[in-house]
C-alpha cells in the first residue's frame, strides 16, 4: 500500500437523509403527544443483510500477486576503501518479496493491479511474478503493461480451462453513502473481506499528479490490499484499492480506490498493447486557496495559479505565464474535484483547445496546442524548484536592512539588490528586485518558507527594484483593501515562485 502519515484530522458524518418507512425525512420532528402514538421508524430496505452471496460470486477472480525481487546492497565500504584481504568488495544482492492483490478481468486470464505491486524496490530488479488463486493454486504471470502515471498494471496468467472474472462497472454512478466491498490480501493473510460506504466521491488528497482524483471509503483497507477491487452491490468493479491516510501504517477508515471510469480505458490500452499518452502544458501549478485569492482578489478556489512556465513548452508558446489564473479547460471548468493536471492528461497530443485565464484581474483566453506528457521518471528529473537556500555576502558596503512598513507589514527585512550580491546569489548582474535580509519566524512569510537569501522580484505583479518601490507595493494593497500581497519570489537554484504574503 501506499500511505500518506501524519493525518489527524477526523472526517465527522451527521444527519445521514434516507427516507423512512413512516415517509417522514431524517431529522425532521414530529410532536408526540401520546406515547403510545409512537411509531418504530426504520431505514427503508435496502442494507444488505448479509455480503455472503455477493462476496461467493466474487471471491474467486479476486487473486493474491507476489513478487521475487533481486535488491542491490550496500557493498562492505573498508573492502572498497583499502581492499582489506578477506573482504568482498564487488556488488551484493538480496532476495526480496512483495505481495499485494488483483482481480482478473478476462476469462483468458488478464488480471490488473496496482504498478507499484509489481515494480521493485529502490535498485532492484523483479524477477518474477506469481498469481495465487483463492483455492491456492498458483500461475506465473507476465507483466503484460504498466503505467505509472496511473499506478495500474495489468499481467496475464494461462491455464487449459477459462479463468472466473469480473467487469468494471460505471463509477461516475457512484453516490456518498452507497455500501462497497472490498476484497483482498491485507498482510498476507489471504482472501479478506470488508465493508463500508463510499464517504466521497472525486476526492482530491493534494498528493498533486494527473489522477489525484479517488473514491474515498470507509471499508478497512491495509498493506496488502493494493490492487484489490472495490465492488458495489450489483458486484461491478467501481475502483482500485490503491492507498489510505493513516498516522499508524494501519486502516483508520480513510481509503481511496482509483475509480473505474479512469482504470478501465488505461487496462484495456495496456491489454491490446497500445502505450498510453497524455496531454501535457508545461506548466508549475497550485490550487488558489484562500490567500492566494485575497492577494489576486477574486473567488476562492475558482482555478489553478500558474507558478512558473516551462521554456518552450505547450504553455510557453500558447502565450501563458507565471501568475496567471487559469480557469477553464477546453470549455471545462477547473475545481478542486477536476483539476487542471486531470483535464489536460485526459486530451490527446496534438489536440488545440481554448485556455480561459484570469491576468493582471481581466479575463482572457488564449489557445494552446497541447504536448505530450514526459514519463513519471523524466517529470521527476525535471523538479523546478530547488529548496537550496542562499545567504547574500558582503559587498563591501555598509547594508542597512528596511524596516517600517515592510517589516510591520509582511515581517521580512529587505535589502537593495547589488550587481555583487546578485553574483553570490547565482544571479545575472542586471537582475532588479530585493534581497530578503531576515525574516520573522512567527509572520506569514514565515510560516510560507521566505529565508534569508530570497530575492523579491515584483510585489502584485509590479516590478521591485528597491526596498522603496516594495513599500509603495504594500502601501498600496492596503490602501485598496487587500488582505495579502503577491510576492514573486527567487531562490537560487529554482525557478520564481508566486507566494502570496498574509498583511498584518
Amino acid at each position: 500500500m501506499r500511505y500518506a502519515y501524519g493525518v489527524t484530522s477526523a472526517l465527522l458524518l451527521g444527519g445521514a437523509m434516507v427516507s423512512l418507512v413512516t415517509g417522514v425525512p431524517a431529522g425532521a420532528q414530529v410532536a408526540q403527544n401520546d406515547a403510545s402514538e409512537m411509531r418504530t421508524v426504520v431505514p427503508r430496505a435496502g442494507a444488505p443483510a448479509s455480503f455472503a452471496d455477493l462476496t461467493e460470486q466474487l471471491a474467486p477472480a479476486v487473486v493474491n500477486i507476489s513478487t521475487r525481487q533481486r535488491l542491490k546492497v550496500a557493498n562492505n565500504p573498508l573492502a572498497q576503501l583499502f581492499g582489506m584481504p578477506g573482504m568482498d568488495a564487488s556488488p551484493q544482492t538480496r532476495e526480496a518479496q512483495s505481495l499485494g492483490s488483483g482481480f482478473i478481468v478476462s476469462a483468458d486470464g488478464y488480471v490488473v493491479t496496482n504498478n507499484h505491486v509489481i515494480t521493485a524496490e529502490g535498485q532492484g530488479q523483479v524477477e518474477s511474478i506469481t498469481v495465487t488463486m483463492p483455492d491456492g493454486s498458483e500461475y506465473p504471470a507476465n507483466l503484460v503493461g504498466r503505467d505509472a502515471a496511473s499506478d495500474l498494471a495489468v499481467l496475464k496468467i494461462s491455464r487449459s480451462k477459462p479463468f472466473p472474472f469480473v467487469k468494471f462497472g460505471d463509477s461516475s454512478r457512484a453516490r456518498v453513502g452507497d455500501w462497497v466491498i472490498a476484497i483482498g490480501n491485507p498482510f498476507g493473510l489471504g482472501g479478506t473481506v470488508t465493508s463500508g460506504i463510499v464517504s466521497a466521491v472525486y476526492r482530491n488528497t493534494g498528493s498533486g499528479g494527473a489522477y489525484d482524483r479517488y473514491i474515498q471509503t470507509d471499508a478497512s483497507i491495509n498493506r496488502g490490499n493494493s490492487g484489490g477491487p472495490m465492488f458495489d452491490m450489483q458486484g461491478q468493479v467501481i475502483g482500485i484499492n490503491n492507498a489510505i491516510f493513516s498516522p499508524s501504517g494501519g486502516s483508520v477508515g480513510i481509503g481511496f480506490a482509483i475509480p473505474a471510469e479512469i482504470a478501465e480505458p488505461i487496462v484495456q490500452k495496456l491489454m491490446s498493447g497500445q502505450s498510453i499518452e497524455r496531454g501535457y502544458l508545461g506548466i508549475r501549478i497550485q490550487p488558489v486557496n484562500e490567500d492566494l485569492a485575497a492577494s489576486l482578489g477574486i473567488a476562492h478556489n475558482r482555478g489553478e495559479f500558474v507558478q512558473a512556465v516551462e521554456p518552450g513548452g505547450a504553455a510557453d508558446k500558447a502565450g501563458l505565464q507565471a501568475g496567471d489564473v487559469v480557469l477553464k479547460v477546453n470549455g471545462k471548468d477547473v475545481t478542486p474535484d477536476q483539476t487542471l493536471s486531470y483535464l489536460v492528461a485526459n486530451i490527446a497530443p496534438g489536440s488545440r483547445i481554448g485556455i480561459d485565464l484570469i491576468r493582471d484581474g481581466k479575463q482572457r483566453q488564449v489557445s494552446a496546442t497541447v504536448g505530450k506528457r514526459p514519463s513519471e521518471e523524466e517529470l521527476a528529473k525535471q523538479q523546478m524548484f530547488d529548496p537550496d537556500s542562499a545567504t547574500p555576502g558582503d559587498d563591501g558596503q555598509q547594508q542597512t536592512p528596511r524596516s517600517g512598513k515592510i517589516e510591520q507589514s509582511l515581517g521580512v527585512q529587505v535589502i537593495p539588490l547589488t550587481p555583487q550580491i546578485a553574483r553570490q546569489l547565482g544571479m545575472p548582474d542586471a537582475t532588479q528586485g530585493v534581497v530578503v535580509a531576515g525574516v520573522d519566524p512567527s509572520s506569514d512569510a514565515g510560516a510560507k518558507g521566505l529565508q534569508r537569501g530570497d530575492i523579491v522580484l515584483s510585489a502584485n505583479y509590479k516590478a521591485i527594484a528597491s526596498p522603496a518601490d516594495l513599500e509603495q507595493a504594500v502601501v498600496s494593497a492596503k490602501g485598496s483593501g487587500r488582505e495579502a500581497l503577491l510576492l514573486r519570489v527567487q531562490r537560487r537554484g529554482g525557478p520564481a515562485t508566486y507566494v502570496p504574503i498574509r498583511l498584518r
